[in-house]
């Protein structure tokens, strides 16, 4: 599967990657969110996009928005991760049609659970 994932901290990126590509997935790393959104309409497309919520260039709410406002990227499953434990915030991004809202911090063990229970099947 190839995952999309957006998050402008290197650091979080590149632990994401390693978590991605250790459990047998293709990362593919945005640092904003107007590069997340051009990656996602590129082809190959992801099939699966994990998303901060704060980032340069474009928020992770912002980005999610376009990308669900979208027919091109709207199937596409995003999973939403932030360092916060705002329930309201979490209910505004499954409103705009996050699959899942990951709080901070994740171990590898959370976020490989949560790919593989949203990503395509196959």
């Amino acid at each position: 599967m190839r995952i999309l994932i957006a998050d402008d901290d290197r650091q979080m990126s590149e632990l994401c990657c390693a978590i991605v590509r250790d459990a047998g997935h293709t990362p593919i790393p945005s640092f904003d969110g107007a590069s997340a959104l051009m990656a996602a309409m590129r082809a190959p497309q992801p099939d699966l996009i994990i998303l901060d919520l704060k980032m340069r260039a474009g928020t992770g709410q912002t980005t999610l928005g376009k990308l669900k406002a979208s027919s091109r990227t709207t199937m596409i499953p995003v999973i939403i991760v932030a360092a916060m434990k705002d329930q309201a915030r979490q209910d505004e991004v499954k409103a705009l049609g996050a699959t899942a809202f990951l709080e901070m911090p994740i171990t590898p063990a959370t976020l490989v659970a949560a790919i593989e229970a949203r990503g395509p099947k196959g």
